[in-house]
């Protein structure tokens, strides 16, 4: 596994819940704000449990947090992972750079 000085690289989980359409729009959705399940469930034509899995995915890739209040448990967006998510890819962006006798290596070859 590779690791990257300075930047937390997002987990599998992050990519497995953003894999998913129905999962990305749940997040489109609560960019408005914090939503209870039941509000979430509500935008979509899939059962609740079938919503509920996806919060849970969600949620275990750490890209929503939850709050009770009273019965109702909101949803909210954690921003703190998309922010290293887009670290991470701007990394990709960056060319790699090679240590000396790599470059040397290369070079010989």
């Amino acid at each position: 596994m590779l690791i990257m000085k300075g930047r937390r690289t997002p987990s599998n989980a992050v990519f497995r819940a953003l894999a998913d359409e129905t999962r990305r729009q749940i997040l489109e959705f609560l960019r408005a704000g914090p939503r209870t399940s039941g509000e979430i469930a509500d935008q979509f034509h899939s059962s609740w449990p079938t919503i509920s899995r996806h919060l849970a995915v969600l949620r275990a890739g750490g890209l929503v947090v939850t709050e009770r209040q009273g019965q109702a448990i909101y949803y909210e967006l954690n921003t703190s992972v998309f922010q290293d998510l887009i670290q991470h890819f701007v990394g990709w962006m960056k060319p790699f750079r090679q240590s000396a006798p790599a470059r040397r290596r290369a070079q010989e070859a």
